[in-house]
This record gives C-alpha cells, structure tokens and sequence, in this order.
C-alpha cells in the first residue's frame, strides 16, 4: 500500500529535510510541542517493514510517500 501526502507549502532546504525523523527536532519556536510527530512515525512504519520518504525543496511544497506491506513479514 503507498499513502502520498503533499502540500504546496514553502518545502524544506536539504538540511531540515535530513533532519526530520530526528526525536524532538524542530523549525517553530521552544514551547511550541513536543516534535515527536514525524519521528513515532518513522518508527511505526519501520516497525511494520514499511518505509517513509520525503521529497521537498524550498519553494517547491512537500510531498511524503508511505509504503507499507498488505502483509507483514514473519519474523
């Protein structure tokens, strides 16, 4: 199964982006939430043999794409 979410937001440079799935790393301000948003779900989808991608650039809008297996490997 893939799952794509996009917007067309102002994107990321290549250093945020590479940094996104980091516990606790963030862009807003100190206070502003607990930033374990995109990381739990890294480990969520790894956890179900899936992998998450994003593609961004500034300017050019977000897009991240979601696979996950219909069935899960044995282990």
């Amino acid at each position: 199964m893939i799952i794509r979410i996009a917007d067309n937001g102002c994107g990321m440079t290549e250093n945020v982006k590479q940094k996104i799935f980091d516990p606790f790393f963030t862009t807003k301000p100190v206070g502003s939430g607990t930033d374990l948003g995109m990381s739990i779900s890294y480990q969520i989808i790894e956890k179900h043999g899936g992998q998450i991608k994003c593609i961004s650039a500034p300017l050019q809008g977000t897009e991240l794409i979601i696979q996950i297996p219909v069935q899960m490997k044995s282990a």
